[in-house]
């Protein structure tokens, strides 16, 4: 091989390793996560109890909040022990009712072994709304 191609190979090479390096976008905190989410939306009241909700309408914001809902309104929980907010770990949510509120016991187990990890103590639900745009 002549020192020109290993020369062509080396470069191709890294221009190929540098690539993904160029376009990957920083990530997020979860507190600028939860900025993003609630970005044009005004809060509302706290309230004690949500509506029964869909799992899949729920994100949890490690060591920061859970969101619940989508859509016009989505409600914001910041748990009284949010230091122990992991959004790896599975909720279990056991629930008095077609409501979930903030007296409602949440377990969180281990992804991967499903083993008991401790406990989630929610807070008051806070509401944020779509600010609705004005018309020119």
């Amino acid at each position: 091989m002549t020192m020109r191609k290993i020369a062509i190979a080396i470069a191709t090479g890294a221009a190929l390793l540098a690539a993904p390096t160029l376009q990957a976008k920083p990530k997020l905190t979860p507190q600028q996560q939860l900025d993003k989410l609630l970005a044009g939306r005004v809060a509302g009241k706290p309230v004690h109890c949500i509506p029964d909700f869909d799992a899949r309408e729920m994100q949890v914001l490690d060591k920061t909040a859970i969101v619940y809902g989508r859509g016009n309104t989505i409600w914001v929980n910041i748990p009284r022990n949010v230091a122990e907010l992991d959004d790896d770990e599975i909720q279990v949510i056991r629930s008095n009712g077609s409501q979930l509120c903030d007296l409602d016991i949440v377990r969180t187990l281990d992804r991967g072994g499903h083993f008991p990890t401790g406990f989630i103590s929610l807070g008051e639900f806070v509401p944020y709304r779509k600010v609705a745009k004005a018309a020119n």
